[in-house]
């Protein structure tokens, strides 16, 4: 991934040094969605597709280690780095402990925040090749061919069936937002795409209810996981 495709989540209260650091990346073609109150946050997060965030610790209404946390519960990959004055080794311990992926103090050298953000998205793309095949319980979906797979017969499903489950699949256990599925997969998130995913859910659904260790559940207002319990 290019750093022109990157977009940074960046939850920052200090309004002079948030708007530097987000010239600073954008000068650095990287496209940032910059957030100066914490009560704000997780609701722009979940409306948007992102792929790191840059959060303080100390904010207004609500602090960045909350912030991370409720992340974690929409999703538990994208990287999380925190910026914070914040240099008491509890502090440190307790942002790595709500999921961060790095913790820098303030002040810091723009240049060393660039080289992180470029080694942590670095190592995501290399642990997030794209692949073909997914075993999921009974099935084995192949999203190259479309097919879903058991040892009885073969499905073959239809191109926004086989997207949804893809993405379904890669985030396994971990919720999916409407917005973000809609986005990725119909282009937009207006009021027919909605029902239109509605259906395909259930026709998965009703596919992998062959397995009762497989789940697609809907959390109410916020989205879909596809739960795959182990025996």
């Amino acid at each position: 991934m290019t750093d022109r495709s990157v977009k940074i989540f960046l939850v920052e209260d200090d309004l002079s040094f948030g708007s530097v650091l987000k010239s600073y990346l954008e000068l650095n073609d990287f496209s940032v969605d910059w957030i100066d109150d914490g009560k704000y946050a997780v609701d722009h997060f979940r409306k948007g597709m992102f792929d790191i965030c840059i959060l303080d610790v100390m904010l207004p209404h609500v602090d960045g280690f909350t912030i991370a946390n409720e992340i974690r519960q929409i999703n538990n990959l994208v990287p999380i780095i925190f910026l914070t004055a914040k240099k008491l080794k509890e502090d440190v311990l307790k942002g790595y402990g709500v999921g961060g992926d790095d913790y820098i103090t303030k002040p810091f050298d723009t240049d060393i925040l660039l080289a992180k953000l470029r080694a942590i998205l670095a190592r995501r793309d290399f642990q997030n090749v794209t692949k073909d095949i997914y075993e999921l319980g009974k099935f084995t979906f192949n999203s190259k061919l479309r097919t879903l797979t058991t040892e009885e017969e073969e499905k073959k499903l239809s191109p926004k069936e086989a997207q949804l489950l893809e993405l379904l699949a890669i985030n396994q256990n971990s919720l999916i937002s409407r917005e973000v599925a809609l986005k990725k997969i119909w282009g937009n998130d207006d009021y027919f795409t909605a029902r239109s995913m509605d259906v395909y859910i259930t026709k998965l659904r009703k596919i992998l209810s062959e397995d009762p260790r497989l789940n697609i559940k809907n959390i109410h207002g916020s989205g879909f996981q596809l739960i795959v319990s182990v025996d």
